[in-house]
C-alpha cells in the first residue's frame, strides 16, 4: 500500500468515472475519514450531503454546467453548518447568539472546518483507489441548490466533491515553485524574485498545457488567473451568504 505521502504526490483530479457505484462501506470509510479531521474548538461546525438520488444528480450537474456531477460513483456536498450549534438552545439563548452566528469570524471557522474535512475525504478515497475531483461550481446558483436541498438558516453549501473508480488517468498538474509560496519568518517582498518564479512557472504550465492529453490548450498561470480576477465580483453570492447568516429559526 502507498504512504500517506505518495498518495498526496500521486493527486490528480479526476472528471472522468466508470459507470459503478461505490460501495456504502467505501462511503462510510470516507465519512468517517472525513470526521477525524482537525475542528476548531472541536465544533465540527460541517456537513455532508451525499447525494444518491440521481434526479437530484441530474439537477445539479445542471446549476454547475458539468456532466461529473451527475456521472460518478457517489457525490458528497460539503457545507459550512452553524445551525446544529443552535438545536439543543433555548429561544433566549438562540437569541443571545445571534452575533456569533452572524459573524465572518465563524462562517471562516466553518468553512475551514469543512475544507479540512474534505481533504480527509479525498485522501481516504485515493487510498481506496478511488478518484475525486472537488466541484466548486456549485456556486453558481447557491440559492438553487439551496432549494433543492432544503437547506436550514446558517447552512451554506461551499464546494462538492465527485468521487468514483477513475475512466482516465491525466498527467499531474505542476505546481507553483516552492519558493514561491513558502517563506521562512516573514513574507517575502521581492516582487522581482517573485516575477522571475512566476515566469518560469508560466513557461512549465504553457508546456503542460500544449501537451496533456485531454483538453489541450495554450495558456499559463498569471494569465490565466489575470483574466479571470478582472471579470466583475458576483454580488448574488454574498447576497446569498449573508442572508443564510442573519437569519435564525
Amino acid at each position: 500500500m502507498n504512504s500517506v505521502v505518495d498518495t498526496i504526490m500521486s493527486h490528480r483530479s479526476i472528471r472522468r468515472f466508470k459507470d459503478e457505484i461505490i460501495t456504502n462501506e467505501q462511503i462510510k470509510t470516507i465519512v468517517e475519514a472525513a470526521q477525524m479531521a482537525p475542528s476548531s474548538r472541536f465544533m465540527q461546525t460541517y456537513s455532508i450531503i451525499g447525494i444518491t438520488n440521481s434526479q437530484l444528480k441530474k439537477d445539479l450537474g445542471k446549476v454547475t454546467g458539468l456532466a461529473y456531477v451527475e456521472n460518478n460513483g457517489h457525490f458528497l456536498l460539503f457545507c459550512a453548518d452553524l445551525h446544529r450549534l443552535t438545536i439543543m438552545a433555548s429561544e433566549e439563548e438562540k437569541q443571545n447568539m445571534k452575533s456569533m452566528l452572524e459573524s465572518t469570524q465563524f462562517y471562516q471557522i466553518a468553512t475551514i472546518d469543512a475544507s479540512l474535512a474534505a481533504q480527509n475525504a479525498a485522501l481516504a478515497a485515493e487510498s481506496l483507489e478511488l478518484g475525486v475531483v472537488y466541484i466548486g461550481a456549485i456556486a453558481r446558483n447557491l440559492p438553487k441548490i439551496d432549494k433543492l436541498l432544503n437547506l436550514p438558516s446558517h447552512v451554506i453549501p461551499l464546494f462538492g466533491m465527485a468521487i468514483g473508480f477513475p475512466d482516465q488517468k491525466p498527467e499531474i498538474k505542476p505546481r507553483l515553485p516552492i519558493q514561491a509560496v513558502y517563506f521562512e519568518n516573514q513574507y517575502n517582498p521581492d516582487t522581482y524574485e517573485q516575477r522571475e518564479l512566476i515566469e518560469s512557472y508560466d513557461q512549465k504550465m504553457k508546456a503542460y498545457y500544449e501537451i496533456r492529453s485531454e483538453n489541450p490548450r495554450t495558456d499559463t498561470w498569471s494569465g490565466k488567473n489575470i483574466e479571470h480576477f478582472q471579470k466583475k465580483a458576483d454580488g448574488d453570492y454574498s447576497r446569498y451568504v449573508k442572508g443564510k447568516r442573519m437569519n435564525l429559526s
